[in-house]
């Protein structure tokens, strides 16, 4: 069923740019009384009705196509029930009956035509024409990929409805122009020359308009739809969308060309320059037309595609460029520097040379020298190694099940190698060709998260790391690879101090999901966008104060838009009744995930001081964590740390209030990269 949904929309599209293009190459080319080019524009007509009847048809189609499926049943197609239900309760049923509204309006004004005994019944008809196919056209936004991208639903469906409009006028177009110059280039078509290459002239200042408003609009749709270098060369929409690129620049270069070198000379002398300057001119329309129809043919792949940004990329090269990653290299920063600059003078010197008419060449090529030689210095020192697997999205979300589960994962593969706490000391690397890794230093987190499933995956020969790929889940290894992230990420939690860095939301929360008792569960990404949370993870009776403590300025928290979730640190099945009853404790104390959350969490229990130093900081009986409402872990306290200190609530509630007052960033992503 994919190939007939490619070629309904095959002939959808090209129908709808085609009806565009009549009507817009009609207002173009004017009124004319001439033969020839009556002849002309009756053929375009004759044409524009079987458009408009194969737009019709293929809507029945592609009705009937989505009808089987939504449902996955064949049978969906003898049942009129189906087709109205999806007319009825679907977007896609929305779009199409508004479409073929517009396009019944459209068939009653082609079929319908009235003789034109004014001029301004002549513009009148045409105008209306390409309005309603312009309509139906552009509808089509509305139901494709652009409507549900997400956070740019309309930005994104206007984008596209722009582009396929602007398409019309061009692409669509190119049809009867190439028709009008083939009958009006003949020795019998002399009468129609004068109205053909004012045509020409006229399209040529529309296309010109026209075309950068499609690149404008392509480049936008590109952005929504891909997003990344990784997605453009690595999915199939990525592949589809650089071979419509691809395709697209001979047309450009045929128009430039006819532009430049053609267009002026069909004004020549009619046999000797005119006529074969506007035959030429033809062939050249009907190359573009021919590559036109392999655009559409790329296009109508593209909307029956999952959208790159939405897929898993494969990486063809052995390396990628990453600064984050070499930043630290010394000369690196020189090379950049020095490489960069190089490039914009030849950038420079290049556009001074589109300017100057002496020596323009000489020019170019000196600045296309200067802009090689300056990546040449500036781009490999950038390039680290890179693997099919670099850009794979990880199929569990960072949270703290998955990391409790990477906990265990990690302690039966890995910790004989890496060690217990991730150093690299393990007794099993002593005889290794080379020292296990440190996990816990800043370069985990500059490896991608695709890159340590390739290396679970498939082990690191040189380094002596065997492959995990039969021994562990791909879900197994992404729990790994969520441990691994948050052990580097305790690393980098040793700054955080109970007083805020305002306007620094860096270090991602991980997400977990929690109940009290018999309610039904809930998630801590519930709260992004609503609450502040303090995070307590406690035990007892060390913590009882504090508890109580939390316990009568709870309502005064929630106030200032605070949640509070406790965590017991161990197993407790009686925890609600050794907490207490006076006060009464009526912020969550989680009785199910509390093991798992507690497990993640001491992950960042590591600080500047020398305890937190160790190779396996101790466990503290008590910690806070504020989260801001984002979903970014911001501060953090243990009972008996210096000033200032969250033991004086006044100064919690002034940190609370610092993050009530920040404006919202970005939520963090659900998943490590």
């Amino acid at each position: 069923m994919t190939l007939l949904g490619v070629l309904v929309r095959f002939v959808q599209l090209g129908a709808a740019l085609g009806l565009i293009g009549i009507f817009a190459m009609l207002l173009l080319a004017g009124r004319s009384d001439r033969a020839t080019a009556l002849a002309w524009e009756a053929r375009v007509l004759s044409l524009m009705r079987w458009l408009v009847a194969a737009l019709l048809f293929s809507g029945v189609v592609a009705l009937a196509h989505q009808a089987v499926v939504a449902t996955g049943r064949a049978g969906a197609l003898l049942e009129p029930a189906t087709w109205v239900r999806l007319m009825l309760e679907t977007q896609f049923g929305t779009v199409w009956m508004i479409r073929h509204g517009l396009l019944l309006l459209l068939a009653g004004l082609v079929l319908l035509r009235e003789r034109e005994v004014s001029a301004a019944d002549w513009i009148a008809w045409r105008a209306e024409g390409w309005a309603l196919a312009t309509a139906g056209a552009v509808a089509m936004a509305w139901a494709g990929h652009a409507a549900a991208a997400e956070p740019w639903g309309l930005a994104a469906a206007l984008g596209d409805a722009l582009h396929i409009a602007a398409a019309g006028a061009w692409l669509g177009a190119l049809l009867p122009l190439v028709l009008l110059l083939f009958a009006a280039s003949r020795e019998a078509g002399a009468d129609a020359r004068p109205f053909a290459v004012l045509a020409v002239r006229r399209f040529s200042t529309m296309a010109l308009a026209v075309m950068l408003a499609i690149v404008a609009t392509g480049l936008w749709n590109a952005w929504v739809q891909v997003g990344s270098v990784p997605a453009l060369i690595g999915t199939p929409y990525g592949w589809l969308l650089l071979a419509k690129v691809a395709l697209l620049m001979p047309i450009l270069a045929l128009a430039a060309l006819g532009r430049r070198r053609l267009l002026p000379a069909l004004s020549g002398e009619a046999a000797a320059v005119g006529r074969p300057a506007m035959a030429h001119l033809a062939r050249f329309v009907a190359w573009e037309v021919s590559l036109a129809v392999l655009i559409l043919a790329v296009t109508s792949g593209l909307a029956v595609t999952a959208p790159a940004r939405h897929d898993a990329p494969y990486w063809p090269l052995s390396y990628r460029l990453a600064y984050d990653a070499v930043a630290e290299t010394p000369g690196v920063k020189a090379r950049l520097l020095v490489g960069s600059q190089i490039a914009v003078l030849g950038l420079v010197v290049g556009a001074t040379a589109l300017l100057l008419k002496r020596q323009a060449a000489l020019l170019l090529a000196a600045a296309v020298a200067a802009v090689v030689a300056g990546l040449w210095v500036a781009l490999p020192p950038l390039a680290v190694d890179a693997y099919p697997t670099t850009y794979l999205r990880s199929t569990v979300p960072y949270q703290a099940a998955s990391i409790a589960s990477g906990i265990e994962r990690y302690g039966a593969h890995c910790a004989t190698c890496h060690g217990r706490d991730g150093t690299g000391d393990g007794p099993g690397g002593a005889g290794l060709p080379k020292r296990p890794a440190d996990l816990t230093a800043p370069h985990t987190g500059q490896h991608t998260a695709g890159d340590l499933f390739w290396w679970l995956t498939h082990g690191i020969p040189a380094g002596g790391m065997p492959p995990f790929g039969s021994a562990l889940s791909a879900e197994d290894r992404w729990d790994v690879i969520n441990f691994l992230r948050a052990l580097s990420a305790g690393q980098e939690a040793r700054i955080l101090s109970p007083v805020i860095d305002p306007g620094r939301a860096w270090l991602a929360a991980p997400d977990f999901t929690f109940a009290v008792g018999p309610s039904p569960a809930r998630s801590l990404k519930e709260l992004r966008g609503q609450r502040t949370v303090l995070l307590v993870l406690f035990s007892l009776p060390d913590s009882t104060p504090r508890m109580r403590e939390l316990a009568l300025v709870y309502g005064e928290l929630q106030f200032l838009g605070t949640e509070i979730i406790a965590v017991p640190m161990s197993a407790d099945p009686g925890i609600l009744a050794r907490l207490g009853g006076d006060p009464p404790v009526l912020y969550p104390v989680v009785t199910d995930g509390a093991a798992d959350i507690a497990r993640a969490y001491a992950l960042f229990r590591r600080t500047l001081a020398p305890a937190g130093l160790r190779p396996e900081p101790p466990a503290p009986a008590h910690m806070e964590l504020l989260i801001d409402r984002q979903g970014y872990l911001r501060a953090r306290w243990f009972p008996g740390e210096g000033r200032p200190s969250w033991s004086d609530l006044t100064i919690l509630r002034d940190e609370i209030q610092t993050l009530a007052g920040e404006v919202a960033g970005p939520l963090p992503d659900e998943h490590v990269h």
